[in-house]
């Protein structure tokens, strides 16, 4: 089986005076239900990758060890809040961009795709803890945890659905099997037939 590698949050437990990665289990229950191994990504530390005076970066080595088939950039948080999780995201995608490897990109995961390719975000009304229908080549009733949205959408990827006020809710890349979603397919009491078939799809 397949390993899908998928990113993680970062909470601050001020109170234990910890911080944790989180990764919500009904993601991984989401990638086993589409047939796969969900493998959760550390964010690694970047301030401490010195050894002997030298810079060394251990998340790539991470990643070479690890040899992932596919990614998933999880949703939960701004972009913004943690320089650790902002780069081990953009690093991912540098990484899988020059292996060309299949990638999903969640809420948080889909506008970190678009920013990275050069578009701003904008903020939005009337799409935190709510339902609504997207059109296009994706035709479903999502849910909708975001309070941001993509200006427009990236010159190397096209548009597969939009919501009816008009916000860009899905995107693919035109070369690469990177597909980004605005809706949480894992937040679904019931998985969604499409969401698992346009993952097995993209993932193969």
């Amino acid at each position: 089986m397949k390993l899908v590698g998928i990113t993680q949050r970062i909470d601050e437990f001020i109170d234990r005076d910890e911080t944790r990665d989180s990764l919500d289990q009904r993601l991984n229950s989401f990638v086993q239900a589409a047939g796969y191994i969900p493998v959760p990504i550390p964010n690694f530390s970047f301030e401490h990758t010195h050894r002997e005076g030298g810079k060394e970066n251990h998340f790539s080595q991470w990643l070479n060890k690890f040899l992932p088939d596919a990614f998933i950039l999880s949703g939960g948080s701004n972009i913004g809040e943690n320089a650790n999780r902002d780069m081990t995201e953009n690093q991912i995608l540098t990484y899988a961009e020059k292996r060309s490897l299949p990638m999903l990109g969640i809420c948080r995961g889909m506008l970190m795709m678009a920013q990275r390719a050069g578009i701003a975000l904008h903020k939005i009304e009337n799409h935190v803890a709510t339902k609504h229908k997207i059109h296009g080549e994706i035709n479903e009733l999502v849910n909708s945890f975001h309070n941001l949205a993509i200006d427009s959408c990236p010159d190397e990827f096209s548009v597969l659905a939009q919501s009816l006020d008009g916000e860009i809710e899905a995107i693919r890349h035109r070369v690469l099997k990177w597909e980004g979603w605005m809706w949480h397919p894992e937040r679904m009491v019931e998985f969604s037939k499409v969401d698992i078939a346009r993952t097995q799809a993209l993932f193969g």
